[in-house]
């Protein structure tokens, strides 16, 4: 039997976006390509979710290819989607170790280093601000042992680079969030425990960190321990906590069986942000397989987002659907 076409979700459907919380964000990050080219990817972009993350367009390399030389089109067309659709806008991000424009050179002076990058920061948060509501100002800081991750920005400026750029941030844009995001901590391991000690360490020097996203990229048969747990002991820090790159891989082929295994991941996510109350964001990373990018980093793994390939619903919607109906019957009034 041939799978349903795919159709317009009706009024009367539940989507996430009419069932989110008043203080959570149900995000998604958003495929350049499809955003501009797919029309039932805008039409579900705009239906499901109150809040947006560029996958790519606001990464270095693309906002400026060339030194001085900006190409903003990308971006602007995110935010202005996102305008027209009363979405809100996450940030990604302004200091990475990844995506960095081919000209940025090793033999600079750490004078050098610190000036160009301080102009990235400044003139990318200042020419969204008021637009966009949180920024990932520093994304993978850390190695997978907990210590800090060997990059330029490192080398040549060693561990202040972090504390400068949240710094150069607020200055830029003084009503944004802003976080510090990271992989791998999503449930008590040594990596999450080195992000907290850090967290906690940069905040009692002053630094404006006001929050901490876990990006949450997950195999729906490797459960993080203690997700919730997590959450709470960062919570506790004072700052609020997010779910910033959700997706669920699945080793091929994606059976029945591997499908309510993943949805019951998807929707342990949720239930543990949803417990936290300074958790404001759920972010799946990408919504449809058809603009995933697990299997061209993960071989033989896929299926890993909430839609299917023809932008159809798949049980791990459901599972957010039936997990934010649950806490919405729950709510007092």
């Amino acid at each position: 039997m041939n799978a349903p076409a795919w159709r317009a979700p009706s009024a009367s459907e539940p989507t996430l976006r009419g069932l989110a919380l008043p203080n959570v964000r149900m995000g998604t990050a958003v495929d350049d390509r499809l955003l501009a080219e797919d029309e039932r990817y805008r039409t579900t972009l705009a239906s499901q979710f109150n809040a947006i993350t560029p996958e790519n367009a606001m990464k270095w390399s693309v906002l400026e290819p060339a030194r001085d030389h900006y190409d903003w089109g990308a971006a602007d067309r995110l935010v202005e989607f996102a305008e027209a659709n009363g979405q809100a806008v996450y940030g990604h991000t302004l200091v990475w170790y990844g995506s960095l424009p081919s000209w940025i050179d090793e033999s600079w002076s750490p004078s050098q280093v610190r000036a160009v990058l301080r102009k990235h920061v400044t003139t990318v948060a200042s020419r969204y601000r008021g637009r966009v509501w949180a920024w990932d100002v520093v994304n993978e800081v850390l190695a997978e042992d907990g210590s800090l991750r060997d990059t330029i920005w490192l080398r040549k400026l060693g561990p202040g680079y972090i504390a400068d750029a949240f710094r150069w941030a607020r200055e830029a844009d003084p009503d944004a969030r802003l976080f510090i995001n990271e992989y791998g901590t999503e449930g008590r391991t040594k990596k999450s425990d080195a992000l907290w000690r850090l967290v906690r360490d940069l905040r009692a020097q002053g630094v404006p960190i006001q929050g901490v996203g876990f990006q949450s990229h997950l195999r729906a048969d490797q459960p993080p321990t203690d997700i919730l747990g997590n959450l709470r002991r960062f919570a506790a820090l004072g700052v609020v906590v997010a779910v910033t790159e959700l997706d669920v891989r699945l080793k091929l082929p994606a059976t029945p069986e591997k499908l309510v295994s993943q949805a019951s991941l998807y929707q342990r996510v949720l239930a543990a942000c949803l417990a936290v109350p300074t958790c404001e964001s759920f972010t799946v990373w990408g919504f449809t397989d058809a603009g995933s990018w697990i299997p061209h980093r993960y071989q033989g793994y896929g299926a890993a987002c909430v839609f299917d390939m023809g932008m159809r619903p798949k049980p791990a919607h459901g599972a957010l659907v039936a997990e934010l109906r649950e806490r919405e019957s729950a709510s007092p009034g």
